[in-house]
């Protein structure tokens, strides 16, 4: 039996703190569902959790049940209004990509597979509180035309049209910052060029297709 929508959302948590992508319970994950999302709780050890503990959020904002939906439940919803083919949503403070935020860097074009993100770099948003409308706007506007952005002084954010595939994401963004940052350690990366950027997204965009129909 396949696990539910709510189990799926706590294994993604614990597989997020394993492959390194958060610590304790900061980060926060969501999947789309009828009218809305099921997001995890606030402050509540991913270790702790229970399918029943996943909050139902709708597009309004408004909730029910006796836990309250993670503090960064609008940067979710806001991704869901705006973004149609976004299944699920990965929230977290991965050390290298909160590194570059704190620095306020966008990851430039070091390396092709930045376009994995869905551009020719992933910016970094300006900073707000945490929670706040403020920050789902900043974010937005980071988001345009990608899947994942950092968050300044903050972590970073992304999405994919799968709960797997926003954790895989997750994953190469954080991989991406890192090499990033030890590149920049030995010198100033060689960015690719617009040209070869549109090369890359335009071979990305047909890459892992079975049919050519």
């Amino acid at each position: 039996m396949d696990p539910t929508p709510g189990q799926q959302i706590i294994d993604a948590c614990l597989a997020m703190n394993r492959e390194g992508i958060n610590q304790g319970s900061a980060g926060n994950i969501s999947m789309r569902s009828a009218g809305g999302f099921l997001i995890t709780p606030s402050a509540l050890a991913y270790e702790r959790m229970h399918p029943e503990d996943m909050v139902q959020v709708n597009l309004e904002g408004r909730f029910a049940g006796e836990r309250k939906p993670s503090s960064e439940w609008r940067m979710h919803r806001d991704i869901y209004r705006t973004r149609p083919d976004a299944g699920a949503v990965v929230h977290a403070h991965p050390t290298f990509c909160t590194a570059l935020a704190c620095l306020r860097k966008d990851i430039p074009p070091f390396h092709y597979m930045v376009a994995v993100a869905g551009g020719a770099d992933i910016r970094c948003s300006g900073y707000a509180l945490f929670g706040t409308q403020a920050l789902s706007d900043t974010m937005l506007s980071a988001l345009e035309g990608r899947r994942a952005c950092l968050l300044g002084t903050h972590g970073m954010i992304c999405y994919h049209d799968d709960l797997d595939k926003a954790l895989r994401l997750a994953v190469e963004v954080e991989t991406l910052a890192r090499q990033y940052w030890h590149a920049c350690r030995i010198g100033e990366p060689v960015l690719l060029t617009d040209a070869e950027m549109a090369e890359v997204i335009a071979q990305f965009d047909g890459y892992g297709r079975h049919s050519t129909r």
